[in-house]
């Protein structure tokens, strides 16, 4: 089938990451992937939750939505005096993604929120903001270093996700809004820089799907997810 820009189907979209966007965060990045935009910060403070057992870090995350990334205006979150699920579950998503990343040990007493909001929104908003926040994990964790604060990253693999679903019965890469839309299967996965799997999150929305072909969506996902990683370490060594 013909995609509607013209992509083969295991190509991603032209995917940017601008660094150090944010002069007051210690790590911040400008994901692009398409036309989805996600405008990401990397908080540290010297407090972890209750539940870190001493001489550990914590890594959490939180997601939002702004009122016109999308179509139609969308009513924000503390307008309605509480999360919306959607915002919720993604925001889990990020923090057990990103979580994965990090020897919690090499990382004392600190804990870094990554905030995630969506500026423009055209599919594909929780693996760019997965994507991007481990850049901006990324490059807080080199400022701590290079502050004196840590005597060595506490980063141990990259993380990376990307989204592939099956529109008219062919396997697509990284789904824009319209083939998200019409998608018959959809998954999302996040995977380690070596390729090991952390998450996937498939949906049968037009009919159910064979192992085989959910096998297929990942490998898929896993050609994309190197190519993220790449993108990934070049923005982290050039910052």
């Amino acid at each position: 089938m013909k995609r509607i820009d013209n992509r083969a189907k295991d190509q991603l979209r032209p995917i940017e990451i601008i660094p150090n966007v944010n002069r007051f965060a210690e790590g911040s990045c400008l994901i692009k992937c398409g036309n989805t935009q996600v405008y990401i910060t990397a908080s540290v403070e010297t407090r972890v939750p209750p539940h870190v057992p001493m001489g550990e870090g914590w890594v959490t995350a939180e997601y939002n939505m702004l009122p016109r990334a999308n179509r139609e205006r969308s009513r924000r979150d503390v307008s309605k005096l509480k999360l919306s699920g959607r915002s919720a579950e993604i925001q889990r998503l990020i923090g057990r993604s990103l979580r994965a990343a990090v020897d919690m040990k090499k990382l004392p007493g600190f804990q870094i929120t990554i905030d995630c909001d969506v500026l423009q929104g055209d599919g594909g908003t929780r693996t760019a903001s997965i994507t991007g926040g481990f850049v901006a994990l990324a490059l807080a964790c080199k400022k701590l270093q290079r502050e004196g604060y840590l005597t060595e990253s506490p980063i141990v693999q990259n993380v990376a996700a990307i989204s592939a679903g099956i529109v008219d019965n062919a396997l697509l890469l990284d789904l824009c809004y319209e083939e998200d839309s019409s998608a018959m299967v959809d998954l999302n996965c996040v995977m380690t820089g070596d390729g090991k799997l952390i998450e996937i999150q498939g949906t049968g929305e037009g009919r159910a799907f064979s192992v085989e072909e959910q096998q297929k969506l990942v490998r898929i996902c896993t050609k994309g997810i190197q190519e993220l990683v790449e993108i990934q370490n070049r923005v982290i060594q050039e910052a």
